[in-house]
């Protein structure tokens, strides 16, 4: 089993350059918010050392409607009502086309799909979500979804829809069960607490702990484990290297 170990985003002090000499692996944000140059993309790819990963997320236009406060942070990119909520739209399907161009000049191989609470499991949506994963073209990549929310309150469901779709669940191990079935785990960890996320959460050894024992128990070839708190170098650092000592 590989365990694969970072943070959402690069973080710690020093920036990129001192994150290459600690991990080997960020889940990149950027490519959610905006849509970043070809230029850029390369640049950060060249700089990095040839076995660092970057798993990315996909472009909001994808999976967020543009009353999201996430697009404020867009830069220059203005949202549609034909934007989020996976909706059978060709600019739905052109901000595909750029995540995935993002994903090969980064050479990823695992791109997220978080959606936001408000996409809830309507006929609707639910119709959308099954057209875009059938019609998109993956070129081998790793899909994985977070859903939030709603999703929960029918776990059967929600296992029958990552399976259908062959989806990796991308989730919070201290709030919610692994569901899909997939020899891969994308566990993101946004603190412990009420509600989605606490990010002022620091995570205990205790905590890490049970984290280890849980990857212990998957049947996995790979498990990919990406801090999203505060204090999320420090914490994924602590796990790094209480794994290393095992």
């Amino acid at each position: 089993m590989e365990i694969i170990i970072g943070t959402c985003g690069f973080s710690g002090k020093g920036g990129r350059k001192n994150y290459y000499q600690v991990f080997r692996a960020v889940e990149l944000q950027e490519t959610f918010y905006r849509v970043i140059s070809e230029e850029t993309l390369t640049k950060w790819r060249k700089e990095s050392p040839e076995d660092f990963e970057f798993t990315i997320k996909a472009f909001q236009g994808i999976t967020h409607p543009p009353s999201s406060p996430t697009w404020r942070r867009a830069r220059g990119f203005k949202a549609t009502e034909d934007h989020g909520f996976f909706k059978p739209t060709q600019q739905v399907l052109s901000a595909w086309e750029y995540t995935k161009r993002a994903a090969h000049t980064l050479k990823s191989s695992f791109i997220v799909f978080q959606t936001p609470p408000s996409f809830t499991p309507t006929s609707e949506n639910v119709k959308n979500l099954e057209f875009f994963f059938n019609r998109i073209e993956r070129d081998n990549l790793v899909l994985g979804w977070e859903p939030r929310g709603a999703w929960y309150e029918d776990e059967g469901f929600l296992a029958d829809t990552l399976a259908r779709h062959k989806l990796v669940h991308v989730v919070d191990p201290f709030r919610h069960t692994p569901l899909s079935k997939e020899k891969i785990y994308y566990f993101r960890l946004h603190g412990i607490g009420k509600g989605e996320v606490n990010y002022s959460y620091k995570y205990t050894d205790y905590d890490l702990k049970k984290l280890i024992s849980l990857i212990e128990s998957l049947t996995a070839s790979r498990v990919y484990v990406f801090f999203n708190n505060i204090q999320m170098f420090d914490d994924a650092l602590r796990l790094k290297k209480m794994i290393e000592r095992l």
